[in-house]
């Protein structure tokens, strides 16, 4: 099921608060708005309005057995990128970003934002259909400016059916073969990455692929491998 409301804060919040307050929101739920108020991307980083650009939050409830929530980021990424494809024009280059952005031809199209609520991972996902905020640190883009974007009530039919299918196949065949499917999406390796981890310096190198956790693998320029569980990560050239 997919809930519209015309105006909200944050999606991610409104999900969250009903986790809290003790509801049951299941699976396959989505909350959909059509401007956002309080709007969230990573890092406190804002992301805000957009009318016209798909703004929504589902639900997972890990069960014992499934891989990791963390890998959830990578899940959501190669969902949105499977849902996109199909309208992105030809020649253009739509790559996943680890952990949980996409890019259209350098430029961010969409972002992930994963917050834990009592058990349940709150997935909110931002895509830039019709128009794009502007970012203090990095381009932004929209499929509009590519050519014809589809309606956001479309793309939602879209996105909940590739989400859906990403979901069935991390809990039945594990994280493997998401791993594979995601860097197969990716930038290739040997792209210059510059890291920011958490309370550090900068650290740059070249993208060495995905460990079997699923965290970025940084080839560092005196041939050691780093490896990545949490931080921003932009393209050294932008």
């Amino acid at each position: 099921m997919i809930h519209t409301v015309p105006e909200t804060g944050s999606t991610n919040a409104d999900l969250g608060a009903r986790i809290g307050a003790g509801e049951y929101v299941p699976e396959g739920d989505w909350l959909v708005a059509d401007r956002q108020t309080a709007g969230r991307g990573r890092l406190g980083r804002v992301w805000n309005d957009g009318l016209g650009n798909f703004m929504g939050s589902t639900v997972v409830r890990v069960a014992p057995g499934d891989p990791s929530p963390a890998s959830l980021a990578l899940l959501t990424g190669l969902a949105v990128h499977e849902a996109l494809a199909p309208f992105v024009p030809q020649r253009r280059d739509l790559l996943l970003k680890w952990p949980n952005d996409l890019l259209l031809d350098g430029c961010k199209i969409a972002g992930i934002l994963l917050e834990m609520k009592t058990g349940v991972v709150v997935v909110g996902i931002g895509v830039n259909l019709a128009q794009a905020p502007s970012l203090p640190d990095r381009k932004a883009a929209a499929l509009a400016d590519f050519g014809p974007a589809p309606s956001r009530d479309h793309f939602a039919g879209a996105l909940a059916t590739a989400f859906d299918l990403e979901l069935h196949r991390w809990r039945s065949v594990g994280l493997a073969p998401l791993l594979r499917r995601w860097q197969s999406a990716a930038h290739p390796q040997g792209t210059a990455l510059r890291v920011l981890p958490p309370g550090e310096e900068p650290v740059e190198g070249t993208f060495a692929g995905l460990g079997e956790d699923g965290n970025l693998r940084l080839a560092l320029a005196d041939g050691a491998i780093r490896t990545i569980h949490a931080g921003d990560v932009l393209l050294a050239q932008t």
